[in-house]
C-alpha cells in the first residue's frame, strides 16, 4: 500500500525499471520521405546508400511513449484506491464487543450492519462466533456465526455507559487462554479500564477496534442563571468546527408538544465543551421539559428539565383589608401583577395555604403570626421553602426583631422607620446600587427612576454585609436573606405597594420575584441533600433518548438518586416526591467527554471507509489514449498524416472515445434502460442499509405489478439527486431519515422541474405518525426541511373519493409496516363538485406530484431474490392482510402514476357502482 492506494499485483511495478532501456529503444524514428519529381531519376535506379542515417526523437514524443509504457505496466499492477484492509482470515472463534451505550446510539445501524457483515465473513469461513455488550456483561457463548446473524434485530443502546466495574467483571468472564480473534466497536470516549482490557482480547489474538468518525455529542442539565437558561454541551473529540442546534421542547397553551425554541451554536476547533444560554419568558421557561441535540439521537442528545425551571406556586398572605376602590393601596395588589403571569397564586389565610406545600410564601406587612401559624411556617421553612417578607407600616411599629434576630426575619431592625420628613429625614428620595455579583439579582438592570423614600433599616451586624441581596445608593440594605435549614428566609426592607417606593411599579420588580421564585429550587448535587428520601421515577430515557414511562419501575432512595452510577437499576430520567421533580441525566453537570487514547500498536479503524475503486481500468485506458496520441505524433512528424487523413479522424474518434469516463458509458445504458421501460426509483439517502430496504421494496413493489397487472417494470434503480438523471423515472421513491444531508440548488432545480413534467414523488417518513404533518417526529422535520425548496402545491389528506382509492382496487385505507389513515395528496380544486348519485367528485384536471406519509411502504413491500417478505407486518392473519393492503396501494399508487386521473372519468360510474353494490 502508498496511502490510500493498493496494488493487486505490486512485482509488476519492478518493470517500470526497464523504462531507461524503453527510453533508448524508442528514441529513433525514420526520416520523413521527401517526392521529388525530377526527370532523370531512372539514372538513380538501382543505386545503393551505405550509410543510413536516422533522426532523433522530440523529447515530447519520446515522453509520451514512456508515460503509455509505465500506464500500461501500473494497470496490470492492479492498482486499487481505498483498499479494504483484509488480514489472514482467522481459524478461531470470533469475538464481537460493543460497548452498547448511549454514545453509540446515533449511529447504531451502521454499527449493527457492521457486526452483521463479520458474522457474514465468519459465516463463509465456518467459524464459530459470539456477540456481547459491555454495558450488560455476559459470558460469551460461541455458536454458528449463521445463526447469531438472526439476533441482530433484538440488539439496542442503553442508557448508560460501560463502566470500569463492568469491563473488569466481562474479563472475569472471559475463557482463559485459547485462539480468539475480537472485534471491538467502541464508542470512542475515554474511560478507565480500557487499557487492560484490550491487552486481555490482545493475549487471545488479533484485536481490531471498530470507531465511528463523528465526535459524540452530550448536553448536560439545564439550570437558570442570571435570568436566562443555562446549558452546557461536550464533544469527546476536537480538530474541526461542527454546528449544533438545541431546541427547547415542551407544552404550547393548548397542551401539545412543541419545539419552544431554537438555539444555534458551534464547537470551535479547539473546543470540547461550550456553554451558552438563552433567555426565555418566564412563561415559556416553565413549560419547558427538556433540551435535545437537534438530528442526533442517543440518551445524551436529551437533557431533562424538573423543578428548576418550572411554574412556582406561591402563597400570598396579608392582614390589611382593602375599601372598594383603593385596590393599589392593597398590599397585595402588585405582588398579583408580578407574578400571575410566572407562578400559580395562592391566596387565603396561612393556615388554609400551607397544607398546600407551596414553593413560596410571601407575608406583605404582617408582623406577629399566631405560635401554631409560626411553628408550622419555621417547619415549612426548614423542609426547603422560601419565606419571601415585605415591610410595612405594621412591620415598623412592632417590635419584632428588634433585641434578639427574629428565626422568620433575615437580620434585628431598627425601631421605628427611616421616611423622609422626620427626624432622620433624608432630603432627597434614594435610588438603588448595582447589585453584587454574589447577589441573585446580578445582571438586572436598575431604571433611573426607582427610587425609594422609606424603609426599615437594619440594625449594624457583624453578619449584615454576608446577608444583603441589594442596597440603596448610601448603602443601606434593601433586601437582605438568610439560609434557614434547606430554605431561606428573604426579607424586603419596603413595602410591597408603592407607598415607600416606585419598586413594585418598574418591571425590576418583576425580575426581581422571578429570580427568587426560581431560585426555591436546587438541583442536588451531594447525596446528604436527599438524604432520607424516596423518589419514584416518572419517565425515563432510552438509549435513543426516547421518552419511556417510568411508573412501573420501584421507586430509589434520595441518596442513590445522586450519587450512584447510572445503570438497569438506576435509570436517566425525571423522579418526583410529592410535588417535587429531580432530574437524572446522562451527562452530569461536573462531567465532561473525552476521546480515547489506545496503547501503541493498536489497529484501530473507523467504522465507515471509502468505497474501495479499481483504478486499472483507468490506467489502461489512459495508455490507450496516449498510443493513439503518439500514432497521430509519428505521422505527422513522418509527412503521412495527410495521406491518413481517415485513419488519423478514426484515431481521434477512437481517443474521443476512450477518454468518456466508463461512468458516463454506464449512465446512458442506464438511461437507455430506464427509457425503454418502466422502471422505479429511490432516493439514495447514504444510508446503505436503508437503501437497501427501499430497493427491495420497489423489487416487491415490481414483482406485485408484473403479476397483477399489465405493467411489466424494469429492475429498480437507486438515483443520486446531485447526479443522475429524474426524467426517465414516473415514480421516485424518497425515505426519510433524520440525518440526510439537504440537496444542493442545482438538485432541487432537477427536482422541481421533475415534478413540473408530471413525475411523482412518495415521501414515506417511516414514523407511523404523519398526523402533526411534519412536527411529530424527527423524521417528519427533516421532511419539512427537505421539502421547503421544492414547488409543492398545497395539500390535504387523502379524501374519501380520491382516484389513489380505485385506480384498480377498491381502498380506504394505505397501510404499510404501520397503519396511519392519513397520507397528504393535492389539495382538490375548489370547484370540484359531486354529482348527485355519482360516488365520487369530477377530479380530472389534476394529478397530485407528491404523496406524503408515514407507513413505511417499502419495509412491506420488500421482497428477497426469492420473492419472499423481507420484513415481518404485524402478527398472525391480521399482518398478512396488512401487507396484501400494502401491495394493494401499491398497485393503486402506480396505476395512478401512469394513467393519472381516468379512474375519474364518469364512463366508469356504472362498473364502480355495481362494485361498490350499489
Amino acid at each position: 500500500m502508498i496511502g490510500a492506494l493498493a496494488f493487486t499485483a505490486p512485482w509488476l511495478l519492478l518493470a517500470l525499471l526497464a523504462l531507461p532501456v524503453l527510453w533508448i529503444l524508442l528514441r529513433a524514428v525514420p526520416p520523413a520521405p521527401i517526392r521529388r519529381r525530377f526527370p532523370a531519376v531512372t539514372l538513380l535506379l538501382g543505386l545503393k546508400d551505405d550509410d543510413n542515417i536516422s533522426d532523433r526523437t522530440p523529447w515530447w514524443l519520446l515522453l509520451l511513449r514512456t508515460l503509455a509504457v509505465a500506464a500500461i505496466i501500473i494497470g496490470l499492477a492492479g492498482p486499487v484506491l481505498n483498499p479494504e484492509e483484509r488480514g489472514p482470515a482467522g481459524q478461531g472463534p470470533l469475538l464481537v464487543v460493543m460497548d452498547g451505550g448511549w454514545a453509540s446510539a446515533d449511529d447504531w445501524d451502521a454499527r449493527v450492519q457492521k457486526v452483521d457483515e463479520l458474522l457474514t465473513e465468519a459465516s463463509r469461513a465456518g467459524r464459530a462466533a459470539a456477540v456481547t455488550l459491555l454495558t450488560r456483561p455476559e459470558a460469551p457463548v460461541f455458536v454458528s456465526a449463521s445463526d447469531l446473524r438472526n439476533t441482530l434485530a433484538g440488539l439496542h443502546p442503553v442508557p448508560w455507559l460501560p463502566t470500569p466495574e463492568r469491563m473488569e467483571r466481562f474479563a472475569e468472564l472471559l475463557p482463559e487462554g485459547g485462539d480468539i480473534e475480537t472485534v471491538w466497536l467502541s464508542d470512542g470516549l475515554e474511560r478507565d479500564g480500557r487499557a487492560a482490557l484490550f491487552d486481555r482480547f490482545e493475549g487471545y489474538g488479533r484485536t481490531t477496534i471498530l470507531e465511528s468518525n463523528r465526535p459524540v455529542q452530550a448536553i448536560a442539565a439545564p439550570r437558570y442563571k442570571d435570568g436566562a437558561v443555562e446549558f452546557t454541551l461536550s464533544r469527546s473529540a476536537t480538530g474541526t468546527r461542527q454546528p449544533v442546534t438545541v431546541q427547547f421542547i415542551g407544552t404550547d397553551p393548548n397542551g401539545t408538544e412543541a419545539v419552544l425554541a431554537e438555539q444555534e451554536l458551534a464547537f470551535e476547533p479547539d473546543q470540547s465543551l461550550v456553554t451558552e444560554s438563552l433567555s426565555l419568558p418566564a412563561e415559556m421557561r416553565g413549560r419547558v421539559s427538556r433540551l435535545t441535540l437537534k438530528g442526533v439521537e442517543s440518551a445524551g442528545a436529551v437533557a431533562l428539565s424538573d423543578d428548576s425551571l418550572g411554574r412556582r406556586e406561591v402563597a400570598l398572605i396579608s392582614t390589611r383589608e382593602n375599601r372598594e376602590g383603593l385596590e393599589l393601596l392593597s398590599p397585595l395588589h402588585f405582588l398579583r401583577n408580578a407574578l400571575e403571569p410566572n407562578a400559580d397564586l395562592l391566596e387565603g389565610a396561612l393556615g388554609e395555604v400551607l397544607p398546600a406545600n407551596p414553593d413560596v410564601v410571601i407575608l406583605a406587612d404582617i408582623a406577629e403570626l399566631a405560635p401554631d401559624d409560626e411553628a408550622a411556617l419555621t417547619a415549612w421553612v426548614e423542609d426547603g421553602g422560601l419565606l419571601l417578607r415585605f415591610a410595612g407600616p405594621r412591620i415598623a411599629a412592632s417590635d419584632i426583631s428588634r433585641q434578639n434576630e427574629h428565626p422568620l426575619m433575615p437580620v434585628r431592625l431598627r425601631a421605628g422607620g427611616r421616611t423622609v420628613g422626620g427626624a432622620m429625614s433624608w432630603g432627597e428620595p434614594k435610588t438603588l446600587a448595582p447589585f453584587d455579583d454574589e447577589s441573585p439579582f446580578a445582571g438586572l438592570d436598575i431604571p433611573s427612576d426607582v427610587t425609594v423614600n422609606a424603609q426599615v433599616l437594619a440594625q449594624p451586624d457583624p453578619s449584615l454585609s454576608d446577608r444583603v441581596f441589594a442596597r440603596l445608593s448610601d448603602d443601606t440594605p434593601l433586601v437582605t436573606s438568610k439560609a434557614m435549614g434547606a430554605g431561606r428566609v428573604t426579607f424586603f426592607h419596603v413595602t410591597a405597594n408603592a407607598e415607600w417606593s416606585t419598586l413594585p411599579l418598574s418591571g425590576l420588580f418583576v425580575d426581581m420575584l422571578d429570580r427568587l421564585s426560581v431560585a426555591t429550587f436546587n438541583t442536588p448535587s451531594e447525596p446528604q441533600d436527599l438524604s432520607g428520601t424516596f423518589w419514584q421515577p416518572v419517565v425515563v430515557l432510552d438509549g435513543y433518548g426516547r421518552l419511556e414511562d417510568g411508573s412501573t419501575l420501584p421507586g430509589v432512595d434520595g441518596e442513590a438518586l445522586v450519587a450512584q452510577t447510572l445503570g438497569p437499576e438506576m435509570r436517566a430520567g425525571l423522579y418526583q416526591r410529592g410535588d417535587r421533580a429531580v432530574s437524572r441525566n446522562v451527562l452530569g453537570a461536573k462531567d465532561q467527554l473525552a476521546a480515547m487514547s489506545w496503547p501503541e500498536g493498536a489497529r484501530v479503524l473507523g467504522m465507515t471507509r471509502s468505497p474501495e475503486q479499481p483504478l486499472a481500468g483507468w490506467f489502461l485506458a489512459l495508455s490507450l489514449v496516449l498510443l493513439g496520441l503518439d500514432i497521430l505524433a509519428s505521422l505527422a512528424l513522418s509527412g503521412r498524416l495527410s495521406l491518413a487523413r481517415g485513419a488519423g479522424a478514426a484515431g481521434i474518434v477512437a481517443v474521443a472515445i476512450l477518454i468518456v469516463p466508463p461512468q458516463a458509458m454506464a449512465d446512458d445504458e442506464r438511461a437507455i434502460e430506464a427509457a425503454s421501460r418502466v422502471v422505479f426509483a429511490h432516493v439514495l439517502t447514504g444510508n446503505s442499509t436503508l437503501d437497501d430496504t427501499a430497493r427491495a421494496g420497489l423489487v416487491g413493489l415490481s414483482t406485485t405489478l408484473f403479476r397483477r397487472t399489465s405493467v411489466e417494470p424494469g429492475a429498480p434503480v437507486g438515483v443520486d439527486l446531485e447526479q443522475d438523471q429524474l426524467a426517465f423515472y414516473p415514480f421516485l421513491y424518497w425515505p426519510i431519515t433524520p440525518e440526510q444531508s439537504r440537496p444542493s440548488d442545482s438538485a432541487y432545480e432537477k427536482l422541481n422541474q421533475y415534478l413540473r413534467s408530471g413525475g411523482m414523488i412518495l415521501f414515506d417518513t417511516r414514523d407511523g405518525d404523519i398526523s402533526g404533518y411534519g412536527t411529530a417526529s424527527p423524521n417528519g422535520r427533516k421532511l419539512q426541511q427537505l421539502a421547503r425548496p421544492l414547488d409543492i402545491p398545497p395539500i390535504e389528506p387523502v379524501p374519501s373519493d380520491h382516484v389513489l382509492t380505485r385506480t384498480f382496487y377498491l381502498l380506504q385505507e394505505f397501510p404499510g409496516r404501520y397503519r396511519n389513515r392519513d397520507i397528504w395528496v393535492e389539495a382538490s380544486p375548489p370547484d370540484a363538485e359531486q354529482v348527485e348519485g355519482m360516488p365520487f367528485r369530477n377530479l380530472n384536471d389534476g394529478v397530485t406530484p407528491v404523496v406524503i406519509g408515514g407507513n413505511d411502504w417499502a419495509a412491506a413491500w420488500a421482497m428477497d431474490d426469492r420473492g419472499n417478505p423481507v420484513y415481518p407486518v404485524g402478527r398472525g392473519l391480521a399482518g398478512d392482510r396488512q401487507r396484501e393492503m400494502a401491495y394493494r396501494f401499491g398497485v393503486n399508487l402506480i396505476m395512478y402514476v401512469l394513467t393519472g386521473n381516468y379512474k375519474s372519468d364518469q364512463v366508469h360510474v356504472p362498473a364502480l357502482l355495481d362494485r361498490l353494490g350499489q
